[in-house]
């Protein structure tokens, strides 16, 4: 029997996009998949059309504002170069399924084959994905709500990555919305030893939306030994200078490691004890954030110390993971190290196990599955 085809299409490197590559990876052997997107081929299974990775000047940026302020926001959507890159690079093709990452591509998908053939993954909640400042919010923002009413309510299913995300985008936008989370592949990894001193970890981007700042401070000025390993991606040089600025002012026993292959994240982690994490809820996205490195250290069998983000601290609490911090301070984050002993990292290590398949990626796709599938039924 012919498998049918299928398209993902991401305006990323899908190659080292761990969500966008959990859909080639599980859909490869069941259907004819083609990716469309930055950098290389991801998966040897694929087809792959590689798209160029363009750099707006100056002059682009100040158009596309233009178009947006007077509301000719299909202009402004078809003008981008990538959107124009990816519609010639398609131009032509046919598929069972399109699978559209993220709202960028969702008009390119919907507009080029039905929006009865495609499953929009809204990996964010993009009307207010940089809500903290007002010129993005005048300029993109409309843009975003634009492209979901255009599109997006075209799309025969959505999915996002939240259950708060979820609810906002059916309250404004009336869009229905499944969750499917950023939930990390199962891995058999055994329970560690705990250390002496607590080795804590983060991985993750590296910017001060991280609440990086407070993980070195609070690891220099608890009463509990610890040590930090921080393993970050997408950092500028400037803000590394910046972090180890504030390491050496701090005294603190925490180092900058580089970033690690996905591959070998969760296995690295593995060998730690505490995964840490407390960002900034600077605006929607960040509030109601369920990132992957949480999901990571369930896998890599970790107890977990997080910032009282809602969704975060939901899972946390009924997976009885680790410890949520009061609020988003320093002092906080401090205080919730202070009480940390080795007996209840061990048990909050043990939590982790035995929520790590419950918790698993294995599981949370079957909403994509259940989504494709009924497109493709329809199709085939």
């Amino acid at each position: 029997m012919t498998r049918p085809t299928m398209l993902i299409i991401s305006f990323s490197p899908i190659a080292s996009d761990a969500r966008v590559l959990k859909q080639v990876r599980g859909f490869a052997d069941r259907y004819r998949v083609t990716t469309c997107g930055f950098g290389p081929q991801p998966d040897p299974r694929v087809e792959h059309i590689e798209l160029g990775q363009a750099h707006p000047g100056q002059a682009r940026r100040l158009m596309d504002e233009a178009l947006v302020r007077i509301g000719w926001y299909r202009a402004a959507y078809w003008a981008g170069p990538t959107t124009r890159a990816a519609r010639a690079a398609l131009r032509g093709r046919r598929f069972d399924v399109v699978i559209a990452n993220d709202l960028d591509t969702a008009g390119v998908a919907v507009a080029m084959f039905g929006g009865g053939r495609v499953h929009s993954d809204l990996h964010e909640y993009w009307p207010q994905l940089h809500g903290e400042n007002p010129r993005w919010m005048a300029h993109r923002s409309k843009l975003y709500a634009w492209l979901l009413r255009a599109y997006v309510r075209r799309a025969a299913s959505v999915t996002t990555v939240s259950a708060r995300i979820a609810e906002e985008y059916q309250r404004v936008y009336g869009i229905r919305a499944a969750v499917v989370t950023n939930a990390s592949p199962a891995r058999d990894l055994s329970i560690g030893e705990v250390s002496a001193p607590l080795r804590l970890v983060y991985s993750g981007a590296g910017d001060g939306e991280r609440g990086l700042e407070s993980l070195v401070v609070a690891a220099a000025r608890t009463t509990t030994p610890v040590s930090l390993d921080l393993y970050l991606v997408s950092a500028t040089p400037e803000y590394l200078a910046e972090l180890q600025r504030l390491i050496d002012d701090e005294g603190a026993p925490a180092r900058i490691c580089a970033p690690l292959p996905y591959e070998r994240l969760v296995p690295t982690l593995n060998t730690y004890d505490v995964g840490v994490y407390q960002p900034k809820p600077i605006n929607l996205n960040h509030a109601y954030a369920l990132p992957n490195k949480v999901f990571d250290f369930v896998q890599a069998r970790l107890a977990l110390v997080i910032g009282p983000a809602e969704e975060m601290a939901r899972i946390v609490r009924e997976h009885r993971l680790g410890v949520v911090t009061e609020d988003f301070s320093t002092e906080s984050l401090t205080r919730a190290l202070d009480g940390l002993s080795p007996e209840q990292v061990r048990g909050f290590k043990a939590a982790s196990d035995r929520a790590s398949a419950a918790l698993s990626s294995q599981v949370q796709q079957q909403g994509w599955e259940r989504a494709v599938h009924a497109i493709a039924q329809e199709r085939v």
